[in-house]
């Protein structure tokens, strides 16, 4: 088969890949620096009364160039006092994902909350369980002008624009309601030793996804994650981490650990250092797992603000092409603090 057949095949098979297929959720790596997309029981899980997150992840440049995957995500989301030791948390998100030359696209706004409810302890060593929940709309598009298809070939194995006709698609921009469930233990030793773990139930409704007149539901999605904070040392600790994904025939497990430094001498203002690595292991299509890529990542936390960085080193068979090049994610989060510090430590989100 001649390079440029096996260009336009494999075109045609992305394509087919993002219209016939139920298509997948967005992921990061830095998973955890991405709450209310993980899970919306942790909707309002924080030390402080209100929290903004950024996210932004830039995938495959190294092979697709200017037609890279790019995600980005947005939320904001804070805790309410209920009683003496609950809490309702409520937040919005919104994100957007735009992949490959033909620009497939989401953009989705969600609502969520959550409820917080103590089940022991006290306020230095505490036990809590949350419920949450979202919905959201979703608009899926796609530029059907920048396809190319197997009937644009001029008999030589070379791509005619003029050839043959672009084949019509019925539905090249369409609006789904979206719903999620989720539930999260978490339980606090005191203020830097926390353990945690969760799942959540995406994709409740089954949205049709089909950019034609079939009927092509979106896979529900099973989510299954865990942590903790553990200082060893005075200025010294450990942040393991697992996330484990199950989407239709797919599966994705994110597995590694964080070394926190802590900085500075003044316990009033804090000031650490992380530094981690991570592995993603997934599922082959046919049969088999693969280690996709290992993932080297850096936090920032200054007060308030909290930086991070992470990239992915592409360990699969796609690697001959991208040179190990996987993508690279740029975290951000602002905590604001009032005058409430009555509630229980939680984990550091």
């Amino acid at each position: 088969m001649k390079k440029t057949t096996l260009h336009l095949f494999t075109l045609c098979l992305a394509l087919l890949t993002s219209v016939a297929v139920q298509a997948q959720d967005i992921h990061f790596s830095q998973f955890y620096m991405s709450p209310l997309n993980l899970n919306p029981a942790l909707t309002g899980v924080m030390n402080c009364n209100q929290r903004l997150v950024a996210n932004y992840r830039n995938q495959w440049s190294s092979v697709l160039k200017q037609n890279a995957y790019n995600t980005y995500s947005a939320s904001y989301d804070q805790k309410l006092p209920v009683g003496r030791y609950d809490y309702f948390g409520v937040g919005g998100t919104f994100w957007g994902d735009k992949a490959g030359e033909s620009e497939f696209a989401t953009l989705q706004g969600r609502l969520s909350g959550s409820y917080a409810k103590k089940m022991g302890g006290y306020r230095r060593k505490a036990h809590y369980l949350v419920f949450g929940a979202d919905l959201g709309v979703s608009q899926r598009s796609i530029n059907s002008a920048a396809l190319k298809w197997p009937s644009q070939n001029n008999g030589q194995g070379q791509y005619c624009e003029t050839c043959g006709d672009p084949e019509v698609i019925d539905d090249p921009n369409f609006l789904f309601l979206d719903m999620s469930a989720g539930i999260l233990w978490f339980s606090v030793f005191d203020e830097d030793n926390n353990f945690y773990f969760g799942g959540a139930f995406s994709h409740l409704n089954r949205a049709n996804q089909s950019f034609g007149n079939a009927n092509i539901p979106l896979y529900s999605k099973f989510t299954f994650h865990a942590g903790g904070e553990f200082m060893t040392g005075k200025r010294f600790g450990l942040i393991p981490g697992v996330v484990t994904f199950f989407q239709g025939p797919s599966f994705q497990v994110n597995a590694g650990n964080s070394f926190k430094f802590l900085l500075g001498n003044s316990r009033r203002y804090h000031q650490a250092f992380q530094i981690g690595a991570w592995a993603r292991v997934a599922n082959k299509l046919e049969s088999g797992k693969l280690v996709d890529a290992f993932i080297l990542s850096t936090r920032f936390d200054y007060e308030q603000f909290t930086i991070g960085f992470s990239y992915d080193i592409n360990t699969s068979s796609l690697n001959t092409a991208s040179n190990g090049n996987g993508a690279f994610e740029f975290s951000l989060v602002y905590k604001i603090c009032g005058p409430e510090r009555r509630g229980v430590y939680c984990p550091n989100f």
